[in-house]
């Protein structure tokens, strides 16, 4: 299920190529959209179990009390504050900054607060796992400036990569919250506050954006109303795909044996995912010379080696 949540988390960005000239701000609504429907009829499918079963998804929600919803809401808040920002810095920076600032600042700070809350699995498996996936990520960074020549560090283009990675590395701990303690939420049910509180919190924040965007000229939601019907369709796609694999991830984190940080580690190795997209689908790195091919090789390493020590850290006796 961790697989699945790196490959639904690495894939659904992909959605927005599909969609010709079409703003991120744009796309954003419609990927609410298909998460909210994900979530909802994941929750009320898979996540009906016995009817006398806490964990059932309508059982759970009328008995989870309100500091679990709030946790739960706060966390979907504070992601798509995050994903958003991560996805502005990349459009002004480019992947070369946003990607080891960004994504690196998020994974170090979400595992360690997750393995804080909950520490489970062998410590040196998972944090010299983490290591080399930064390393990874960091290969993969300039693997892409050397490609496109891009040199484009701006004050703008790094605050927005940290403080997008540093809310990144944060919502994960109120999931956890969330899922623990008299009257928590069952991994359906906190998916779907989770996706309520995504989508709250993209009201005022992608609004925001569309009208004083970070590039590019102001947009309206009259520019959201003229797209094609495919155009809406891929962005809801793209939502469904993404809320699969959050909810996969969130079942194994609820799990006794892989606890968080296990759970959102090996799902930021989306990463390497997004690279494999890059590298043998779309071929943006076709002729960037052996120096480039040298380095994607590094990186696809580090992030097998990575994704490897973290996936044995909660079966590796301590």
């Amino acid at each position: 299920m961790l697989v699945l949540t790196m490959v639904c988390w690495g894939c659904w960005v992909v959605f927005l190529r599909l969609c010709k000239n079409w703003r991120f701000e744009l796309f954003y609504w419609d990927y609410i959209g298909g998460l909210l429907l994900g979530a909802l009829v994941i929750g009320v499918t898979l996540g009906r179990t016995d009817p006398a079963s806490a964990d059932s998804f309508f059982q759970n929600l009328s008995t989870a009390d309100s500091r679990h919803l709030i946790y739960a809401l706060l966390g979907g808040a504070i992601f798509t504050l995050a994903n958003i920002l991560i996805v502005a810095a990349i459009s002004i920076a480019g992947m070369a900054v946003a990607f080891p600032v960004g994504i690196g600042l998020a994974l170090v700070i979400g595992t360690v607060l997750n393995y804080v809350l909950k520490p489970v699995g062998h410590p040196v498996l998972l944090f010299g796992g983490i290591g080399m996936v930064c390393l990874a990520i960091v290969l993969d960074a300039m693997a892409y400036r050397k490609r496109s020549g891009d040199v484009r560090v701006t004050t703008k283009g790094i605050v927005l990569s940290i403080v997008g990675g540093v809310f990144m590395g944060l919502f994960y701990p109120f999931i956890v919250k969330a899922t623990t303690g008299a009257g928590h939420l069952g991994p359906y049910t906190v998916a779907l506050l989770f996706t309520i509180g995504a989508a709250l919190g993209t009201l005022p924040v992608n609004y925001v954006m569309m009208r004083w965007p970070v590039s590019g000229p102001p947009l309206s939601f009259k520019d959201y109303l003229a797209g094609s019907r495919s155009t809406h369709f891929w962005g809801v796609v793209s939502g469904i795909v993404f809320m699969v694999g959050t909810t996969g991830n969130f079942v194994v984190s609820y799990a006794q044996t892989v606890g968080p940080a296990i759970s959102y580690a090996l799902g930021q190795g989306s990463t390497m995912i997004g690279t494999i997209w890059g590298v043998f689908i779309w071929k943006e790195f076709r002729g960037s010379g052996p120096a480039v091919n040298r380095l994607l090789a590094l990186m696809f390493l580090f992030f097998i080696l990575g994704l490897t020590a973290v996936a044995l850290a909660p079966v590796v006796a301590h």
